[in-house]
């Protein structure tokens, strides 16, 4: 779907186009003024996708996002988000952020609501020493 639309053979509302990047208004928006940034060259998840691409991604969304709160459309905040693997939630397997408009009282649920609990101090330092970068 996205290659269509990066093609131009597919409709889009666009808001940006340049040669690396496309954002463009979702198809299902959780609220009027949700946005996708989409990288032009096809990668498949975060792994895949350069990182000089993943660079330019954030500072374009950071730029939508304050066009989104100038705009007259109801903006209470704003989230950015990626989901990537079909477990984190990613359905589109293109690799691409979410701007989305926030309202009080949309339903949509952030803190996430699972059963989480606090990490001890040693659990943390496991992790960390399992995330470090290798010398």
């Amino acid at each position: 779907m996205f290659c269509a639309i990066v093609s131009g053979t597919a409709p889009a509302s666009v808001v940006h186009e340049d040669e690396q990047l496309i954002a463009f208004c979702d198809l299902m928006p959780i609220n009027p003024g949700h946005l996708l940034v989409v990288p032009k060259k096809h990668a498949a998840n975060l792994a895949e996708l350069p990182e000089e691409t993943g660079a330019l991604m954030f500072p374009l969304a950071q730029r939508l996002a304050a066009r989104i709160r100038r705009s007259p459309l109801p903006c209470d905040g704003i989230n950015l988000s990626v989901c990537d693997g079909r477990a984190a939630g990613q359905s589109v397997f293109h690799s691409h952020l979410h701007v989305v408009p926030r309202v009080a009282g949309d339903g949509l649920g952030f803190p996430l609501h699972v059963d989480v609990r606090v990490a001890t101090r040693s659990d943390l330092d496991q992790v960390a020493g399992l995330l470090r970068a290798e010398p």
